[in-house]
């Protein structure tokens, strides 16, 4: 049951756009967004579940993250839920046990989703981690990130109305994660989040490995201030240390400017580095 019609899902009308060289249509099998790109031994995979496969890669396909797939560093396969749904209209969800308003994913939806996308992934949950996007979850932060682009792989499942069957989370070992205190109408947007977070940590993928070293949270810290050409504008000037060529005092103006602002805008992450 659901207020999604077939042609809504994506089923009976076909997407009108494509990603770049790669068309997007809703299959049984997964869509692999990678088919026709030069293949890496080993790349590491991301698997979605989704009922909107359209949705990928989205933003993903752009910038660092779309070169890294382009070579092959990376993959992505989306799994379109609807295809595993119930009946002549592939009914995904039903109404909530014990009353209330919405619908909730099907365990039995949600798992053959689950089979689908664990052919050939690890089911060692610390080799390849199974992920739940929901507002209830852990909140994703950068040494999630890291854990994750140092597994093989990750599968991501993108909820929908008011939630999925506990039992099927349960049943696959499923990780809740949150982007923040707040609801978004799907997990797809959450998704992309994560793989890009994800995937510019995978080795190649940013050319410059120092960069990430010194970004935000990469040490529990907020990222110092940046400045660049022209020296002056608009009657403000770049701090003279950073112009002085002394790299130890530009490291230690960095280091304090990164501490100030991590006290006054995060103290729960400058409370966190104080009680070490």
């Amino acid at each position: 049951m659901s207020d999604e019609t077939p042609d809504e899902a994506g089923l009976t009308k076909a997407p009108s756009r494509s990603h770049g060289r790669l068309s997007a249509r809703p299959v049984l099998r997964p869509r692999d967004l990678f088919d026709d790109a030069r293949a890496v031994r080993g790349a590491w995979l991301a698997r979605v579940i989704t009922l909107f496969p359209q949705a990928f890669p989205g933003v993903l396909e752009q910038s660092l993250t779309g070169k890294a797939m382009d070579l092959g560093l990376w993959r992505l396969e989306t799994y379109d839920l609807r295809q595993f749904g119930i009946g002549k209209h592939r009914n995904v969800d039903d109404t909530p046990a014990g009353g209330g308003a919405g619908m909730v994913l099907r365990a039995d939806v949600v798992d053959a989703a689950f089979n689908a996308a664990s052919a050939g992934a690890s089911p060692d949950r610390a080799r390849w981690p199974v992920v739940y996007l929901s507002p209830r979850g852990k909140p994703f932060d950068q040494a999630m990130a890291r854990r994750f682009a140092a597994c093989e792989g990750l599968t991501l499942l993108c909820g929908r109305f008011e939630g999925v069957d506990q039992r099927v989370l349960d049943h696959h070992a499923v990780e809740e994660v949150s982007l923040g205190d707040f609801v978004l109408t799907g997990g797809e947007i959450a998704a992309q989040a994560v793989l890009d977070a994800t995937v510019r940590l995978l080795p190649g993928v940013i050319g410059n490995a120092e960069s990430l070293e010194e970004e935000s949270h990469s040490n529990g810290l907020l990222e110092h201030p940046q400045y660049t050409r022209p020296p002056e504008w608009e009657g403000r000037e770049i701090p003279p240390v950073l112009l002085s060529g002394d790299h130890a005092k530009i490291a230690r103006w960095r280091r304090a400017q990164s501490e100030a602002l991590t006290a006054e805008r995060r103290p729960d992450l400058w409370a966190r580095r104080t009680q070490v």
